[in-house]
């Protein structure tokens, strides 16, 4: 029996934007199906006009849009593979293939055994059935028998921790508990492939720590994993090797160290003070943020400090028209090269309320001293309107930070012995009693 679990073939997948509804149902999905048929000779598949379409099919006014296009590679039975890219690279697209939610438009994907996926928060589950019974539901959908389901039933419980809500329908949960009982049911159902995006960002710190190890145990007993995440220690941790997507194409793959590396310097090469180049995660159309500039304590604009110097970073931004607001938030995290979440400005935790925005202007946040030790870090930007995301920017700049005297002691601490440098101050000894001395 062949030891390959996963084989991908010039893997494509086009849309054709302008060209009507999605169809977002199986009854849709039927329909469109039928209709593919019923006009097979006039559009079909032709690799040699741009596309991918017949002239006729291309004649429609519609733009063809390729998420994936000559995506190949094998995974191994037991290997954990890696898929990373920025947003809009077709990472999701790719799983979704895989995991026979959508059909590819050109090539092959074989998948050799049961597919336990966890895509994204709200698929998989019957929103009307509770926690309980879409257990069994999903169990069923990959081919089990009850008694098998019965026998994983108590470790998928214990594993989510929600058996207080097990028999609440699930569009009730939170979207933590939802992820926490949808990882358990994809991991423990045994399937041959389990494959997560994501989606595990929505729980919190412990749980995705529990669901990485549990990730490692399911390679351990020779089951494969494809894992998605921005996570770049994750990603370095967990998997054995790592594809690169980039704008659906795939640019690289092979050893994770080596894959991580490109990908960061595709960051690198895109970090500048216009934010235009880059794909936002979130975008509600209400307001866009534009630019982001780095200044120095005397105002110049820079992307290379000495760690302890003041940095001011200022967010520019367009709204349609001047907003008028009970709260808006303006929010900047810090991540080292390696995905890791490091600190969180937020204009509310310093209770900056901001009730009025300009259709055009900027707001600006002061770190006094900067405490990231000697080393390249990424700035993520988001912008709230009344507690909803208006606009969201993944690695909008680089930071580089280099060496210096941030205690003032004339010593330098090494950028090993921690993420953050925090202010802090040593009393002199104090004498004791001489009878607890001895204590």
């Amino acid at each position: 029996m062949s030891d390959v679990a996963i084989t991908v073939e010039n893997l494509g997948k086009s849309y054709r934007i302008g060209a009507g509804p999605r169809h977002d149902t199986l009854r849709d999905a039927v329909a469109a199906r039928l209709r593919r048929r019923r006009d097979r000779g006039s559009r079909t598949i032709d690799d040699r006009s741009p596309g991918g379409l017949s002239p006729s099919a291309q004649s429609s006014g519609s733009e063809t849009f390729w998420a994936l296009r000559d995506v190949s590679f094998e995974v191994k039975s037991g290997e954990v593979m890696g898929v990373i890219g920025r947003n809009g690279a077709g990472k999701s697209t790719l799983l979704k293939i895989l995991s026979r939610i959508t059909e590819p438009t050109t090539g092959q994907a074989v998948i050799r055994g049961r597919v336990g996926s966890l895509l994204e928060v709200g698929t998989g589950f019957h929103p009307e059935l509770t926690g309980r019974e879409n257990i069994y539901l999903n169990g069923a959908i990959l081919g089990m028998h009850r008694s098998e389901i019965d026998r994983r039933f108590d470790e998928i419980v214990a594993f989510s921790e929600i058996e207080r809500f097990l028999d609440t329908p699930v569009k009730r949960y939170s979207s933590g508990m939802y992820v926490r009982l949808a990882f358990a049911v994809a991991a423990h159902l045994d399937p041959e492939v389990l494959i997560v995006d994501e989606v595990l960002a929505v729980g919190d710190a412990a749980f995705q720590k529990k669901c990485l190890g549990k990730m490692g145990d399911v390679a351990g007993e020779g089951r494969t994993v494809l894992f998605v995440s921005h996570n770049m220690a994750a990603v370095q941790n967990l998997c054995g090797w790592c594809l690169l997507l980039r704008e659906g194409v795939a640019v690289a793959q092979g050893n994770t160290a080596e894959v991580i590396s490109q990908y960061m310097d595709d960051g690198r090469a895109r970090a500048g003070r216009s934010l235009g180049s880059i794909a936002p995660r979130v975008s509600a159309g209400r307001l866009r943020l534009t630019t982001l500039d780095l200044l120095d304590g005397d105002g110049n604009d820079v992307s290379s400090f000495v760690c302890g110097d003041s940095v001011s970073l200022v967010m520019g931004f367009i709204a349609k028209g001047a907003i008028s607001c009970s709260s808006a938030v303006f929010s900047l995290a810090f991540y080292d090269q390696f995905g890791r979440s490091l600190f969180l400005c937020r204009s509310d935790f310093t209770g900056r309320d901001y009730t009025h925005l300009p259709a055009h202007g900027s707001v600006a946040c002061t770190v006094p001293k900067l405490p990231l030790p000697a080393g390249r870090y990424f700035v993520n930007l988001y912008c709230e309107v009344n507690g909803r995301v208006e606009y969201w920017v993944e690695s909008a700049r680089a930071i580089d930070v280099e060496q210096g005297d941030y205690y003032g002691s004339g010593r330098l601490p090494a950028p090993e012995r921690g993420d953050l440098l925090v202010p802090h101050e040593w009393s002199e000894p104090i004498s004791a009693p001489e009878d607890l001395a001895h204590a």
